[in-house]
C-alpha cells in the first residue's frame, strides 16, 4: 500500500496536502486496530499554514455575518446528522464509551450552532463624547490570525468550541490536534470545509507539537494561541508568546486537581454518584474530574463503602462494547503514569480501597480499574499533582471550615464541588471555592456549551472560553470620534 496517497492529508490553503511522514492511528480498545493513517507534517508545513491563513484573513474578516452564520450552521447540521458515525469514530480512536463518544459529536454541532448566532450578534455601543458636538463609537474587530492548539481527551468538542467563534468573529485558523486523535480533527475540519469555507480561512496542520506549536507561538503572522493542555506546556507556550516582537495574545487552559467536598447532611446516594461520575466516567481523563474527595468525619466510612461498592458495579471494557461503563485508558504512556501513581500513592502510606490493576480483555488494550485511595494525607502527590486518570483520594476533614480550605489549598482551580443540603454551606462554598466552575450536589466534569469555561491560579490564563465570553479573546475592541 502506497501510504502516502492513503493518508488523510493536512488542510492548506484551501488544498489537502501530503506530508512528509505518516502516523498510525491506533484504537486504544484493541491495539490491533489502526483506525486510519493520518500526515504527520512539521514546521515547513505550518509556516505554509500561516502564510495561507494571513492571506485569507483581509477577504474573511470583511465577509458578511449571515455568510459565517450559514456555514457554520450547515457544518452543525452535518455533525449533528453524524453524530453516530463520528462518534464511533471518536470513541474508537480516544477511547470514551460510545455513549460519551456520540454525546462528544452532538455537542460539538451544539457549539457550532451556537456560535452561528453569535457571528450575528456581535455588539458593540455608541456613547455621546464629552466635548461638544463629538459622538464615540466602541466596536469589536477580528483579532487575526489564531494557532489552535487542542488536546487528546476532547478530540471534538475543544476544537469546535476554539476554532467555531474564531471564524464566527472573523479569524483565520491554523489548527493543530493532538498526535493521538487526528481522526475526530479531520473530521471536523473536512465538514466546516465543505460547509463552504473561503480557502486559507481554516488549515489544518496534523503533526508534533514540538515543530508545529514552535511555529505557531514564534510566528510574527500569528496574533493568538488558544492552547488547552498540561501546566508545563502551556507555560513554554506562555513563554514563546511574549518572547517575540508581536506580544501574542493567549488562552491558556491547563491542568485541574478538582476537590468534591461531602459534609455530613449530605445525601449519600447523591454524593456517591457525584464522586463516581465526576471521577472515573471518561477513565477520569477530564480537566474537571473530582481527583479529591475531602469528606467530614461523620459521613466519612459509609461514603468510602458506598464508592467502593459502586465501582464493583462497573464494567471496564471496549469502549464501543454496549455493556461497558469505562473505556480503556488513551495510550501506554498515559497507562504507564496513573501505574505509576498508584504505587506512588501505596508507598506514600495511603490505602488502596479499591481498584488500581491492570486489566486484560478480549482484546489488547490499555484497561484499568479505577483506583480508590482512603487515608489520603493532603501533601501526598496523589492529592497534590495531576494524574489524569481513573484514580481518587478521599481525605479526611473535621468540619465544613477544614473542608473548604483542604478545597482551596492546591495551586490549580479549574471546578470544585460540594455535596450538602445546607443552603448556608452551599452558598458560602459558591463564594469562597477558588475556581472558575463550582457545582453543588453535581459532578464536577461537564459544563453546558453556552457557558464560560474556565479556572483559576495554575488552571488557566487568559479570557474565559465558550458562549458569548469568546467574543473577549477572539475580538478586539476600537473606541472611534467623531466631530461633527
Amino acid at each position: 500500500m502506497d501510504t502516502a496517497k492513503a493518508a488523510h492529508r493536512n488542510l492548506i490553503g484551501g488544498e489537502w496536502c501530503d506530508a512528509a511522514d505518516v502516523t498510525q492511528n491506533v484504537n486504544p480498545s484493541d491495539t490491533r486496530e489502526i483506525v486510519g493513517l493520518y500526515a504527520r507534517g512539521g514546521a515547513a508545513d505550518a509556516q505554509h499554514a500561516v502564510e495561507a491563513a494571513r492571506a485569507a484573513f483581509p477577504a474573511w474578516s470583511g465577509s458578511s455575518p449571515q455568510l459565517r452564520h450559514d456555514i457554520l450552521a450547515r457544518a452543525a447540521h452535518e455533525l449533528q446528522s453524524r453524530r453516530e458515525e463520528l462518534g464511533r469514530l471518536l470513541s474508537s480512536e480516544e477511547g470514551k464509551t460510545l455513549p460519551e463518544g456520540i454525546g462528544e459529536v452532538a455537542r460539538a454541532a451544539s457549539v457550532l450552532s451556537f456560535m452561528a448566532g453569535e457571528a450575528l450578534r456581535i455588539r458593540g455601543d455608541r456613547l455621546p463624547g464629552l466635548q461638544p458636538g463629538s459622538d464615540t463609537e466602541v466596536t469589536r474587530e477580528p483579532l487575526g490570525v489564531v494557532g489552535v492548539i487542542s488536546p487528546w481527551n476532547f478530540p471534538i468538542a475543544i476544537p469546535a468550541w476554539k476554532i467555531a467563534p474564531a471564524l464566527a468573529y472573523g479569524n483565520t485558523v491554523v489548527f493543530k490536534p493532538a498526535d493521538l486523535v487526528p481522526a475526530s480533527a479531520w473530521a471536523l475540519v473536512d465538514i466546516l470545509h465543505r460547509a463552504g469555507l473561503p480557502d486559507g480561512v481554516l488549515n489544518l496542520v496534523m503533526g508534533p507539537g514540538s515543530q508545529i506549536g514552535s511555529v505557531l507561538c514564534s510566528h510574527p503572522e500569528v496574533d493568538a494561541i488558544s492552547f488547552t493542555g498540561s501546566v508545563p506546556t502551556g507555560r513554554r507556550i506562555a513563554a514563546d508568546c511574549v518572547a517575540g516582537p508581536s506580544m501574542k495574545r493567549m488562552q491558556l487552559e491547563m491542568g485541574g486537581k478538582n476537590p468534591l467536598v461531602i459534609l455530613d447532611d449530605a445525601d449519600l446516594d447523591v454524593a456517591v454518584e457525584c464522586a463516581v461520575q465526576g471521577a472515573f466516567f471518561s477513565t477520569g481523563q477530564r480537566c474537571t474530574a473530582s481527583s479529591r474527595f475531602i469528606v467530614t468525619e461523620g459521613i466519612h466510612d459509609r461514603f468510602v463503602q458506598g464508592v467502593a461498592r459502586r465501582l464493583e458495579t462497573l464494567r471496564i471494557g471496549h469502549a464501543l462494547r454496549a455493556d461497558s461503563h469505562i473505556g480503556p485508558v488513551v495510550d501506554r504512556k498515559q497507562l504507564d503514569v496513573d501505574l505509576s501513581y498508584i504505587d506512588i500513592g501505596r508507598k506514600e502510606g495511603a490505602r488502596l480501597v479499591w481498584g488500581g490493576e491492570r486489566l486484560e480483555r478480549d482484546t489488547p488494550g490499555f484497561y484499568l480499574q479505577p483506583a480508590l485511595f482512603s487515608e489520603v494525607d493532603p501533601s501526598m502527590r496523589i492529592a497534590r499533582e495531576e494524574i489524569f486518570g481513573p484514580v481518587a483520594s478521599v481525605t479526611r476533614a473535621r468540619d465544613f471550615e477544614e473542608a473548604l480550605h483542604l478545597a482551596n489549598d492546591t495551586e490549580f482551580g479549574l471546578a470544585a464541588g460540594i455535596c450538602t443540603t445546607s443552603l448556608r454551606h452551599a452558598s458560602q462554598f459558591k463564594r469562597q471555592a477558588q475556581a472558575g466552575i463550582v457545582k453543588v450536589n453535581q459532578a464536577t466534569s461537564g459544563l453546558d456549551y453556552h457557558l464560560p469555561f474556565g479556572g483559576r491560579k495554575a488552571s488557566s490564563y487568559g479570557p474565559r472560553e465558550q458562549g458569548q465570553y469568546a467574543v473577549d479573546f477572539y475580538t478586539v475592541i476600537k473606541t472611534a470620534y467623531t466631530s461633527a
